[in-house]
């Protein structure tokens, strides 16, 4: 028996220029910006390297069932992450190559997958943004419930409709457009004072005298 699904409107997109500046940035810098305590923990990129940034469409599934996902789809635009809560289960595999291959095809930036995936060979050996929990041959049930367009928690991470989701090897980052210029020059400001900070490795005059201070502000 077939469990329906409660659909909601997909959000509006996050500009295209601001999207597309954040995808030169990696999401260390935005995570040190972000407090470091914004981001998915155990959620892993299968794809071959390639930086991940788009408007989040959400999802929120039962456990090895995709129902859910293959009706989000008609919620998705170009430019889109398809972002699926299925509570860090791994014993079905939601999303596989076709429906991956689909999505990179329709024009989205990327799936994110609180759950497993299969295929993983494939996806490999594409640049279409994955990520996922983990890997199952055992394919998906097709039942429902789900939900569409809900706020959902991504390894730790609460994602909301309309959020930019941003992704590189390192893992995933999720924040409201609203302050995503701010973040963006935060971020770029501190990767300029690391990359001095390489230069003075490379030339030998890196001081390293704030060591002594964090010891000593040490309690123990």
């Amino acid at each position: 028996m077939t469990t329906g699904i409660q659909k909601n409107a997909s959000a509006p997109q996050a500009p295209a220029e601001i999207v597309a500046r954040l995808r030169d940035i990696p999401v260390s810098l935005l995570s040190d910006n972000l407090r470091r305590s914004c981001g998915s923990v155990g959620v892993l990129p299968y794809h071959s390297p390639a930086p991940l940034a788009g408007t989040a469409v959400t999802v929120r599934t039962r456990g090895g069932d995709n129902l859910a996902v293959l009706r989000a789809f008609d919620f998705c635009r170009p430019g889109d992450v398809l972002v699926v809560d299925a509570g860090g289960d791994v014993t079905n595999a939601l999303v596989g190559g076709i429906l991956s291959f689909y999505a990179a095809t329709a024009g989205f930036a990327g799936m994110v997958i609180d759950g497993a995936v299969r295929d993983v060979a494939e996806i490999r050996e594409r640049s279409f943004p994955v990520y996922a929990r983990g890997v199952s041959h055992r394919g998906p049930y097709k039942d429902g419930p789900g939900e569409i367009n809900v706020a959902v928690t991504i390894g730790g991470m609460v994602v909301r409709p309309g959020d930019i989701v941003v992704g590189d090897q390192d893992g995933l980052v999720a924040f409201s457009p609203e302050i995503a210029a701010a973040l963006i020059e935060k971020a770029q400001a501190q990767h300029a004072k690391e990359e001095a900070t390489m230069q003075a490795i490379r030339e030998g005059r890196w001081d390293r005298s704030f060591v002594d201070a964090l010891e000593a502000r040490c309690g123990n």
